[in-house]
C-alpha cells in the first residue's frame, strides 16, 4: 500500500557544488534527518541513496 502524500508537503531541492564537496553526503543527511531514510548511507560503500547505479556503486561516485 502507498503513503500518499500531499502535494503541498513535497520540497525538490538542487544541489550544486564542485567535485568532491560532499553533495551525496549532505543529501544522505537530509534523507536520514527528515526520516525518508532509516540508515544512513556512505559513497565508499556503496550504501549512498543516490548511487542507485551499479557504475556508481562499484566506483564509490555519484554520477547522476
Amino acid at each position: 500500500m502507498t503513503k500518499k502524500t500531499p502535494i503541498e508537503r513535497v520540497r525538490n531541492v538542487g544541489v550544486m557544488a564542485h567535485i568532491d564537496a560532499g553533495k551525496t553526503t549532505v543529501t544522505e543527511r537530509i534523507l536520514f534527518f527528515t526520516g525518508k531514510r532509516h540508515k544512513l548511507g556512505e559513497v565508499h560503500d556503496g550504501q549512498a541513496a543516490m548511487d542507485w547505479m551499479v557504475q556508481e556503486q562499484e566506483r564509490g561516485i555519484t554520477i547522476t
